[in-house]
């Protein structure tokens, strides 16, 4: 595999084995814009709804990995931006995240970062990252 993720033993275990610490690879580099709720004609799915919005940004996201001939087991690094964030929240947006991927988190050097607010004001969540495709 191309991806090798590091968790050094002198860092705490990645709370709930959801990210790693640090990953590495050798490939072609796939930059993956930030992905919204947006559908394919451009309706934004789940208004005031974080997990509906999740699910369909992070289907989105899987998309566009897919196009550039990624798939979630090359995906290198993520940031998942929530607007409003609360604790409660890290669930559903995590569990909306697995069913996009076919019920399987796809482990990476992660970030879960609070905002105050996104592009438009009613999107919730914004989805971008990295991957790397074998040579």
């Amino acid at each position: 595999m191309s991806i090798q993720r590091l968790n050094p033993a002198a860092l705490a275990p990645p709370v709930q084995g959801l990210y790693s610490h640090a990953a590495t690879g050798r490939g072609r580099l796939v930059a993956i814009a930030g992905q919204i709720a947006l559908d394919a004609d451009g309706g934004l799915v789940g208004p005031g709804d974080h997990a509906a919005q999740a699910e369909q940004a992070f289907r989105n996201f899987r998309a566009a990995l897919e196009a550039a001939g990624a798939a979630p087991e090359h995906l290198l690094k993520n940031t998942i931006h929530v607007v409003g964030h609360r604790p409660e929240l890290i669930g559903p947006v995590f569990a909306a995240g697995a069913r996009a991927f076919d019920g399987v988190w796809p482990v990476s050097a992660s970030t879960f970062l609070g905002v105050e607010s996104l592009g438009m004001p009613e999107w919730l969540i914004e989805v971008d990252g990295f991957a790397v495709v074998p040579d």
